[in-house]
């Protein structure tokens, strides 16, 4: 049965098992972690798109301790719905699946984390849903164009060598040396990703021929000043898919916002340090407002 036709219950699975939620035009496969509490749901929108959002559990296990995190697949990958029109795969769908998730949860107001591209998707909910965000977490993201990663990247002989040895592999190694900084995590990554279902109806043929849309319209610096919410900045040290350069260049640009650099480790330092990385989340949204 197609994951799109599947009856939903939202009665509170918070076991760490999945549910399917309908949102309309799709159901979302949707999974939570950790029980309601005093504060909002921590809402985690995944990157890729091309996977879903299971390969971000190692980060949120620990923090689901003392947090209730939902996480859910876009529309088109993981298990949530497919086979809807092409022009149904466009980032500001995501927004609005996640919009509409929100309410058929009856969450109101929650907490926002983006991770990688899902961090480009939060800054654009930020923009057009800013009431039911209360506060915003860039993960390993950037709200800046590839071009500004060059320069960096073409100058750091490591990240240079370990892209050399993916290519004369064929990238069997699904980047696994580049997302990941110490190498001797590497091989549990790519475990863990090829222990996925790698199939999705989002085209990176279409990303490359320009006809997918931007995944925040508009000015994201501007968006992210104007939002007024308490934003953390959540970047690996040896991140080589964004450099560090660029987190240090957009605290620069919101002198609210906090960062957070997590030592030793690349793109998916949730993943390579889940512990250090869940606990700067947890700091973030134990923070008093005012």
């Amino acid at each position: 049965m197609d994951a799109g036709d599947v009856d939903e219950d939202i009665d509170g699975n918070i076991d760490g098992e999945g549910e399917f939620v309908d949102v309309g035009e799709v159901s979302l496969y949707v999974r939570q972690l950790g029980e309601p509490g005093q504060g909002p749901p921590l809402v985690v929108i995944h990157g890729g798109p091309d996977v879903g959002h299971a390969y971000l559990l190692p980060g949120f296990e620990p923090l689901a301790r003392d947090h209730h995190v939902v996480l859910f697949d876009f529309r088109g990958c993981g298990r949530s719905g497919r086979n809807l029109p092409e022009d149904r795969y466009q980032p500001e769908y995501v927004v609005e699946d996640t919009h509409r998730l929100i309410d058929r949860l009856g969450f109101g107001q929650v907490d926002l984390l983006g991770f990688s591209t899902g961090g480009r998707a939060a800054m654009h909910f930020v923009d057009k849903h800013p009431d039911q965000v209360r506060r915003l977490i860039l993960a390993s993201t950037t709200t800046y164009p590839s071009a500004d990663s060059e320069p960096y990247l073409a100058g750091w002989d490591e990240y240079q060598r370990r892209r050399r040895a993916e290519e004369a592999e064929g990238w069997v190694r699904r980047n696994s040396t580049i997302f990941v900084w110490d190498l001797d995590l590497a091989p549990a990554y790519l475990d863990m990703l090829n222990g996925l279902d790698p199939t999705s109806d989002w085209s990176w043929e279409r990303y490359v021929d320009g006809r997918m849309h931007p995944w925040c319209p508009g000015d994201p610096e501007h968006i992210l000043r104007a939002c007024g919410k308490p934003i953390l900045i959540l970047h690996g040290e040896k991140d080589m898919g964004f450099p560090v350069q660029l987190a240090h260049r957009l605290h620069a640009a919101l002198p609210d916002s906090e960062l957070a650099i997590v030592p030793e480790a690349a793109h998916m330092c949730h993943f390579e340090k889940p512990d250090v990385w869940s606990q700067h989340i947890r700091e973030f949204l134990g923070r008093t407002v005012g």
